[in-house]
Formats: C-alpha cells, sequence, structure tokens
C-alpha cells in the first residue's frame, strides 16, 4: 500500500515536499504511461543582461527583416546554440 499524497496549499510547498520526499513510496511508477501536454507552457523568468547597444540594434534589424519580435529571436539564437554545444559535447 502506498502512501497518502498530501494535500498542498501552495507550489512551493508542494516543490519542497517532492524535493525530500521519494515518489516511489508514493506512486506505483510501474502503472506509469509516458503522456504528452501540448498546451503546457514552460515557467518563464525575466533577467537582466548588458549588451553593447550596436549588439542589440542588429538583432532589432534582422528581426525586422524577419518579422519578429528581437527577443524571441534573441532566445532562438541563444537556444539553437545551447543545443550545439550540447550536441558536440561541451
Amino acid at each position: 500500500m502506498k502512501k497518502q499524497i498530501p494535500k498542498f496549499k501552495s507550489e512551493d510547498d508542494e516543490r519542497k515536499f517532492w524535493a525530500k520526499e521519494d515518489t516511489t513510496e508514493y506512486i506505483d511508477w510501474s502503472q506509469a504511461r509516458q503522456t504528452k501536454f501540448p498546451k503546457l507552457k514552460p515557467s518563464l523568468r525575466s533577467i537582466s543582461i548588458r549588451l553593447p547597444e550596436t549588439l542589440i540594434e542588429r538583432y532589432k534589424t534582422l528581426a525586422n527583416k524577419r518579422d519578429v519580435p528581437y527577443q524571441s529571436l534573441m532566445k532562438l539564437y541563444l537556444t539553437e546554440k545551447l543545443e550545439d554545444e550540447i550536441k558536440n559535447g561541451a
């Protein structure tokens, strides 16, 4: 018999709970099925980064040509570079 998962007052409380508990005491993972959550959006966090104004202007110019927001273009380039680095074992 598995332990009962408690009710949580907040996501933060739940996060703290699962950080210290063994999920196998609560969940029978042999019954788990893979699923997709197509509408689930990743958590986002704003950061501050100092960039040369000329670099920002170059992003804005390129983004304008592609008809996309420059911040989206920057995220795309960061993601692509990160994936390349991971793939190449950096």
